[in-house]
């Protein structure tokens, strides 16, 4: 006798029965909120949070200036994109990563993401376009990051804030598998945001030849 698998809106309890699962659950209620440390950077809040089966947690997060950020996906010509190595004070090392920066007061993310690759990368885009917004460790902060296509590159440099230049690489968007191989790229905004604007332009180009016969 066969038996059809569980969807994915079920789940067994201990007892054995069956509840179905809401697509959209009920949020919890914050009970109280406060502020647990502060710097100059960050600000570590605790939630008190009662869950709608009655159940209560306490949370921390991460907040921040809520600002906005974006990161480049910067291609100088089809086939090529360009990354830059920062020292990163998590690792206390250099790492390999795609350009980025917060979004400044009275910017749109376009404007903020030019800004930031001529300041980090000493060209501006005369196209730019936004892929996707990824988050990061939504568990304990509400960080969102604005991933955006750049295209048309042009020379033009501004001064940014980088304790010291920046070192620019170019390198072939085709060979990702070849990157992530490097012990010094490992962010894992850069490497989804590199796969999705891969997959974007192969769509395009798809698409492109599709038009041509």
């Amino acid at each position: 006798m066969s038996t059809s698998p569980p969807t994915r809106d079920t789940f067994n309890h201990p007892e054995g029965a069956s509840t179905k699962r809401s697509g959209y659950q009920q949020k919890p209620q914050i009970l109280a909120r406060k502020s647990v440390a502060q710097s100059r950077l960050f600000q570590i809040e605790s939630l008190d949070l009662r869950f709608s089966n009655g159940e209560e947690r306490q949370f921390e997060r991460l907040t921040g200036a809520d600002r906005g950020a974006v990161m480049m996906v910067a291609m100088p010509d089809p086939d090529h994109v360009l990354l830059i190595r920062e020292y990163a004070a998590g690792f206390e090392d250099y790492v390999l990563t795609l350009p980025k920066g917060l979004v400044d007061p009275g910017e749109d993310i376009i404007t903020a993401a030019n800004r930031e690759l001529m300041e980090e990368c000493g060209v501006g885009a005369h196209r730019i376009e936004p892929l996707v917004e990824l988050s990061l460790a939504p568990n304990y902060m509400r960080h969102r990051m604005q991933v955006l296509l750049a295209t048309d590159l042009y020379p033009k440099r501004l001064p940014g804030d980088e304790p010291e230049p920046l070192i620019v690489e170019t390198h072939a968007i085709e060979e990702l598998p070849a990157l992530l191989l490097r012990e010094d790229f490992h962010e894992a905004r850069a490497i989804a945001a590199l796969y999705i604007a891969r997959d974007r332009l192969r769509e395009e180009k798809r698409n492109s030849a599709t038009d041509l016969l």
